[in-house]
């Protein structure tokens, strides 16, 4: 769906943000829809102006980026976001954060970062940003985001009302949301690769957290977050991904894409099932350079679905999958598969500079948890 040409999202908002729509209808018609310059304004947040980049950026450094790694918690790093994104949801305007909200965010914030007593100078204790968070949204906030039934789509709510009547198109129509790109190179010049399996602690587990997407923001990594655009299950469901490279050096670079679910195989259509990975597996077969099979032999598929990208994705054309599967042990694991065209010179030059070892550690490459969205799934439901 192409909030460009189909109209039904803004039928679906509320008359007041009428204005917010036309707003971004006009910025979308002076984006490019393909090439490098498209590619380069896909960055930070689609909540976010490009204005308010550097003091968002700024904040969430303080929040957690400037920390020594080894200090980092990343639920941290969550809370900040939704703090942000709250915030945003919060205001009046229903427009992006601008230059304008920085003096909020310095009067409940901007004084903390100087008392060093409580965190190193110039970063934020989890202490000091709730304490900041009740000052900028309310008191109620720091208990809200620790309370699952009022915590969805990266937002603390003030009541379970309020969550039940969140419409995530709001933030839909934010996005710069191009046609999708799935690839389309000749099948021999594509890219297949798999990236090492991820234990889980129980395949209904899984199925419980992945098939609410409300909740994938629980599991963003210190390099990247999911956030469901649309009402309702995985389905036709579109995410908006935010990356950041190079966090290791405590000076982040920020960029966006968008995929939605394309095809989704359970149980209830063995056919379906046994067809997707079948295809997936004779893929990797046929033009993988060495790929290991998506699930070892003895195991036992259980879900799988696509993410096609859309126009100006990190990636490129392309679409990348995740599946579920168990062995005979009993054990689950879950894994991601992706298939994508040669990348066009702007993406590869920023790919190759800031992305590869980012998008590997993100799918569980290196094992490293705090950077693991599968890593990060699988830490939250066993807790």
């Amino acid at each position: 769906m192409n909030p460009e040409t189909d109209t039904s999202l803004h039928e679906e908002l509320p008359e007041h943000l009428d204005d917010d729509a036309e707003e971004v209808e006009a910025q979308q018609r002076e984006v490019p829809r393909s090439g490098p310059l498209r590619f380069a304004r896909m960055t930070g947040s689609s909540i976010a102006g490009r204005d308010a980049a550097p003091w968002v950026t700024d904040f969430l450094n303080a929040a957690y980026y400037r920390r020594a790694v080894e200090s980092r918690e990343v639920d941290d790093l969550r809370f900040a976001f939704s703090v942000l994104t709250t915030y945003w949801y919060n205001k009046d305007t229903h427009r992006r954060l601008h230059l304008n909200d920085l003096a909020a965010f310095h009067k409940a914030y901007g004084g903390e970062r100087l008392v060093t007593g409580r965190s190193a100078r110039g970063t934020l204790s989890r202490a000091q940003l709730e304490e900041g968070a009740a000052r900028l949204i309310g008191d109620w906030f720091p208990e809200a985001y620790r309370d699952d039934a009022r915590r969805g789509w990266g937002i603390a709510f003030e009541t379970v009302a309020d969550r039940e009547a969140y419409n995530p198109e709001r933030r839909h129509v934010l996005a710069r949301l191009g046609e999708l790109t799935p690839e389309s190179a000749p099948v021999e010049e594509q890219v297949w690769h798999t990236y090492p399996p991820v234990a889980m602690p129980s395949a209904e587990a899984v199925i419980g957290a992945l098939t609410r997407p409300e909740t994938w923001p629980d599991y963003a990594s210190e390099i990247g977050r999911f956030t469901p655009l649309k009402a309702g299950g995985l389905a036709d469901q579109v995410f908006e991904i935010e990356v950041a490279a190079g966090t290791d050096s405590g000076r982040p670079i920020f960029t966006r894409g968008y995929v939605t679910i394309t095809q989704l195989v359970t149980p209830d259509d063995p056919e379906a099932l046994a067809a997707w990975f079948a295809a997936l597996e004779d893929g990797l077969a046929k033009y993988g350079e060495n790929e290991p099979r998506a699930v070892p032999e003895g195991g036992t598929p259980l879900v799988g679905f696509d993410l096609t990208t859309h126009q100006g994705h990190f990636m490129g054309n392309g679409h990348n999958r995740l599946l579920l599967y168990t062995m005979p042990d009993g054990s689950a694991w879950v894994k991601a598969a992706g298939t994508w065209d040669p990348m066009p010179w702007h993406i590869d030059k920023a790919y190759r500079i800031a992305g590869r070892e980012a998008q590997h550690a993100f799918w569980g490459q290196g094992e490293v948890e705090r950077l693991s969205m599968l890593h990060q799934l699988a830490k939250q439901i066993a807790s």
